[in-house]
């Protein structure tokens, strides 16, 4: 069974023919309007956009209308998006149910199919607690060791080395990569990273890590980042480098991409993107593409 083109490739293929056979594709009324172009969009909060305006509850998964996704479609008029990216959502999410309260959320890898043509997905810093660790766990031992390391230092006292967490995760990124491609075979899937969130120097009240942590808090920021990159590449899938995009707007920085500590319901959750970031990624994938 052949498979339809790819609304991008239909109007040269058109033109071809129209060449080769003295025949054209339609003219006038009887020109058919080509088929948009299938784009679904896998991920976590850092995709769904908590509290962005225009928000969306969304049976909690808190997407937002200005999401990377939802700027994406709106630059082109050739795009139908499926966004089923949600907050909280981990690796696991792709291909299992995720529970929020009351609401059951399908695995996201259901939105895909043989006719999809274009895939972005950005998961995994919830897995193993990793966001979880840089910034709640981080900043609670803050508060009663404010001028030590009390996360480097639980680490190396017997905890889950964050080493370990990013391998696993590694491993599980490059079966769902594998899982995306085995759901959508035609489409082009594109990879999209996490931005800095924690400064390569320095601090500030926005984000209240122990002064001797703030080092570890970055490498495990980038560490994550580098994670997802890596993964990407063995999968042999495009990927975009948010990282470097979002150099100088941590959430430090006098014009950060990311909130910090205090949760505002109409720009956004704490420690999550601002519109901005999701703004540079739209920009980003639609150069892209």
């Amino acid at each position: 069974m052949s498979r339809r083109l790819p609304a991008l490739a239909r109007p040269l293929v058109c033109g071809v023919l129209a060449l080769a056979a003295l025949t054209g594709c339609g003219s006038g009324s009887e020109q058919e309007e080509p088929e948009a172009l299938e784009y679904v969009a896998l991920g976590d909060s850092f995709t769904a956009g908590p509290f962005i305006p225009p928000a969306d509850p969304a049976g909690g998964c808190l997407r937002s209308g200005s999401n990377y996704p939802s700027l994406v479609a709106a630059a082109r008029d050739d795009v139908e998006l499926t966004d089923v990216s949600c907050s909280g959502a981990g690796t696991v999410h792709l291909t299992t149910p995720q529970t929020i309260g009351a609401d059951i959320h399908a695995p996201q890898l259901d939105a895909l199919d043989a006719d999809t043509d274009l895939v972005t997905v950005s998961i995994g810093g919830n897995d193993d607690q990793i966001a979880g660790s840089l910034l709640g766990v981080c900043q609670q031992l803050a508060v009663a060791d404010p001028t030590g390391a009390p996360c480097a230092t639980a680490e190396a006292s017997g905890g889950d080395p964050v080493s370990t967490r990013l391998a696993r995760l590694n491993t599980r990124l490059v079966d769902a990569f594998a899982a995306v491609r085995e759901r959508a075979p035609e489409a082009r899937v594109v990879v999209v990273g996490y931005p800095q969130i924690v400064p390569s120097e320095g601090g500030c009240g926005d984000l209240p890590l122990g002064l001797g942590d703030r080092a570890w808090a970055y490498r495990l920021n980038q560490g994550l980042t580098l994670t997802v990159q890596d993964a990407a590449a063995k999968a042999g899938l495009e990927y975009v480098d948010t990282w470097a995009a979002s150099a100088g707007h941590d959430i430090c920085s006098t014009d950060p991409w990311i909130n910090g500590r205090t949760t505002d319901e109409g720009a956004a959750m704490a420690y999550h993107p601002f519109r901005a970031y999701e703004q540079a990624v739209a920009d980003l994938l639609l150069e892209l593409l």
